[in-house]
């Protein structure tokens, strides 16, 4: 009878099964055959990209790390296009920056922008390269918050707080900040925003007197950036891994290694690869067909 009624909807669903039982056997299939792990040969420079807002750090350090580890990787450039992100992530790979200095060279590559936590990040490296029109800098923290209790007494609706201590619920939206509040986030602020003139200062070797008249959230051209000693160079990707490879050792032409990409469980990729497309359809011709088989209005 549904078959009858909406061949096409049965259709889809029948597609859509044997899709699935399809993707499952073969994941199945290659579970058990498994997949061997990369070889690396000769002499690299690996690239690492930092693209997007910085709001985890682990695949970048496990990144760090593999490089760091590999013998046939004699250098490593960052590519950063980053507006910043969040502070811890940034701390820890500066951090793991820093640390695989100590054993290989680290140049940065800056994109259209590298600001903010994305700069943090450069800092740690032996050496930056920018493009003359890239916009960096943006040295500084902000914290946020929006207050709609105006709006929430308009509705009629009164928040009820219960809380174990006077700052537990700092920063609500539903009530004016207090000036204890406001002083408890600004320490907050500045103490985080001494810490990244602090890394800065430490990476970029750099008295911290130096920084701090820049350090007030100013975005920044790499042109700029290069005459207030934030960056070291101007140039492209291709000159930052020449660089890189020069302090590497390699000689003559210059072999890149970008590190394989996440591998996400591999039943959720096939399903999320294979069958994305067809529940699309599935819905848009469901919704389709409902709306075609509606009494029209009158």
């Amino acid at each position: 009878m549904f078959s009858r009624r909406h061949p096409y909807l049965f259709f889809m669903i029948l597609i859509v099964t044997v899709m699935s039982v399809t993707v499952i056997s073969l994941t199945i299939v290659i579970s058990f055959v498994g997949v061997s792990d990369r070889k690396i040969a000769g002499e690299n420079v690996g690239i690492i990209e930092i693209i997007g807002t910085i709001s985890e750090s682990k695949n970048i350090i496990d990144n760090l790390k593999a490089f760091r580890e590999n013998d046939a990787i004699k250098a490593i450039v960052l590519r950063i296009d980053s507006p910043g992100g969040a502070v811890g992530p940034s701390q820890e790979i500066y951090q793991e920056v820093r640390k695989t200095t100590e054993v290989k060279s680290v140049i940065v590559s800056m994109g259209a922008l590298a600001a903010s936590g994305g700069y943090y990040i450069a800092a740690g490296a032996n050496g930056i390269v920018a493009n003359p029109g890239t916009i960096t800098g943006s040295i500084g923290v902000i914290m946020g918050f929006t207050n709609f209790q105006q709006l929430l007494e308009k509705i009629g609706l009164v928040p009820v707080v219960i809380k174990s201590g006077e700052f537990k619920d700092i920063g609500s939206p539903a009530r004016e900040m207090t000036p204890a509040e406001q002083q408890l986030l600004q320490n907050v602020i500045d103490d985080i925003h001494q810490q990244f003139i602090t890394a800065i200062s430490d990476g970029r070797k750099m008295e911290i007197a130096r920084i701090e008249p820049i350090a007030d959230g100013r975005l920044i051209t790499g042109k700029a950036a290069l005459s207030l000693g934030l960056v070291d160079r101007l140039g492209n990707l291709e000159d930052a891994v020449e660089w890189a490879g020069s302090l590497g050792g390699i000689e003559g032409e210059i072999s890149t290694v970008y590190p394989e990409k996440e591998k996400l469980p591999l039943l959720r990729y096939l399903l999320s690869s294979a069958l994305n497309p067809f529940f699309s359809q599935f819905l848009e011709n469901h919704f389709y067909i409902d709306y075609r088989l509606s009494p029209e209005p009158k």
